[in-house]
């Protein structure tokens, strides 16, 4: 069913990591009238583990019993769900990797988890919701987008890369049309494509879907351009995120030179144009280091609809990371000890990535030199073409030999640290293998830490994502200048006391 326009957020909850936008986060913030954003990535498995856990408090169980089709999810359920749990020493049961040509079990894990995440978003109120992808992991984008919007969500937002092709896909899937992306594919000789066919996936007649607004998550003002230009490629807003923001950031314009720290150095001409961005005349919100009230003022006061801000909700009580983790940092932010780098290697996208200092995790290089190299996500595999036709896959953090057997080089493998497991690790999801070996955490936050430094001088045991919302906007008595006339009470946002 089409939804009726919704009033644009100030605040937009990022998407983050693998489940750390949990579907309890973005239920809380969507209730206060703002964006709770959901994260996709690898969110099959996320949803295929939680299965083996047991479904412990029902929820995943209950969200499969909305879906529309109930053979499809009875199959899914037969595939993972263990009564009782998994014992804790054993492995998880793997899920298919992914692929230019995903079968059709991948596929229905796929649809069936996108939508589980934003349907338990949703559930029991009016608020809205988005969810949150990576222009990296190409493959699984169509498949994860349709669950996502036959659950009814309100935004796509995706990063990563340059997502000119999304607006279209959006439109395809909306009235149940095969829609295709092109992927980039290592030493292609032609162009490759993966293709979803809604129809003959579910093999019925399901009536036209709510097209969510997509906002294409940018760093730089001349893509704003690119992208608005043309009525195929245009974004419903943009989401301009600096260099300071956590997870992936987009690398150094010019040749990457690395501080004595070895972190990458960013300059101005790193920043975009914020006022030409506001001349391309779409909604944008500015993300990385706007976590503070008079942040939030000052993008306003740049013309910018609101911000997107991550590392205070990833914090926040009904965040999807380890709780004992989660505490590590607080407790470390509030000794003023923890320390958050730019690590340039980090990352098998090549991209620089955010990692926190922490005792016990992957950030720490004894343990990621006992960590055995092994890719059994693989989510940042990129595909290559071995012959016209045929395709391979590698990740530059699988085994340095296997790497290079597929064409890879030993220089882009130096550091390259397995964020799939880590990532997983982070929510409580880390993978015993049947060697013994557990995966261990691998933590990322942004660099501009002095929103939640704040906040914790206010809430010192922590806070709710509620009360962060509130923080940002009613302690500096910020309005909402797309809903102007709007209370607060209208809104959804209580006072503070």
């Amino acid at each position: 069913m089409i939804s009726a326009e919704k009033t644009l957020p100030v605040i937009i909850q990022g998407g983050m990591g693998i489940a750390v936008s949990s579907w309890q986060l973005a239920r809380a913030v969507s209730q206060t009238g703002q964006l709770g954003v959901v994260s996709g990535t690898a969110i099959d498995a996320v949803f295929a583990r939680r299965l083996q856990d047991g479904d412990v408090t029902g929820d995943l169980r209950r969200a499969l019993r909305a879906f529309p089709i109930p053979a499809m999810a009875e199959r899914v359920m037969a595939r993972y769900f263990n009564e009782g749990g998994r014992d804790p020493s054993h492995q998880y049961a793997s899920v298919s990797k992914l692929t230019i040509s995903p079968n059709a079990e991948a596929l229905e894990l796929l649809v069936l988890s996108n939508f589980a995440e934003v349907w338990l978003a949703k559930e029991g109120h009016d608020g809205i919701v988005g969810i949150n992808y990576l222009e990296k992991i190409q493959m699984a984008t169509p498949s994860g987008a349709y669950g996502a919007m036959l659950a009814d969500v309100d935004y796509v937002l995706m990063g990563a890369g340059i997502p000119a092709e999304i607006p279209q896909m959006l439109n395809d899937l909306a009235l149940h049309k095969n829609a295709s992306l092109n992927i980039a594919v290592d030493g292609a000789t032609s162009q490759y494509k993966s293709t979803f066919h809604p129809k003959v996936f579910t093999g019925v007649d399901l009536p036209p879907l709510h097209r969510p607004k997509f906002l294409a998550i940018i760093s730089a003002h001349i893509l704003a351009t690119y992208l608005a230009k043309d009525e195929v490629t245009r974004p419903d807003g943009f989401v301009i995120e600096g260099f300071n923001a956590g997870g992936h950031n987009a690398p150094p314009r010019g040749t990457m030179i690395l501080d004595d720290d070895g972190q990458p150095v960013f300059g101005p001409r790193d920043e975009a144009d914020i006022e030409k961005v506001a001349k391309v005349g779409l909604p944008f919100w500015l993300a990385g280091g706007y976590s503070t009230p008079a942040h939030v003022q000052s993008a306003l006061a740049s013309g910018a609809t609101g911000v997107q801000i991550g590392t205070l909700f990833s914090l926040a009580f009904e965040t999807g990371l380890d709780e004992g983790l989660r505490k590590i940092m607080i407790d470390e932010l509030r000794a003023g000890s923890l320390v958050v780098r730019t690590d340039p290697f980090a990352s098998p996208t090549g991209f620089p990535f955010k990692v926190v200092t922490l005792q016990n995790t992957l950030s720490e290089t004894p343990l990621y030199a006992a960590r055995p190299r092994l890719c059994d996500l693989g989510y940042l595999r990129v595909p290559y073409e071995r012959s016209p036709g045929t395709l391979g896959y590698r990740c530059s953090a699988e085994p340095t030999h296997v790497f290079i057997k597929k064409g890879g080089t030993a220089e882009d493998a130096l550091g390259r640290k397995c964020l799939c497991n880590g990532l997983m690790a982070n929510i409580g999801l880390g993978n015993t293998r049947g060697d013994g070996y557990v995966e261990q955490p691998l933590l990322t936050l942004g660099a501009d830490l002095s929103g939640v430094t704040e906040m914790l001088k206010v809430f010192p045991n922590g806070w709710s994502a509620k009360e962060a919302v509130n923080y940002l906007l009613n302690v500096s008595n910020i309005s909402s200048k797309n809903s102007a006339n709007a209370t607060d009470s209208e809104r959804g946002i209580s006072q503070p006391s």
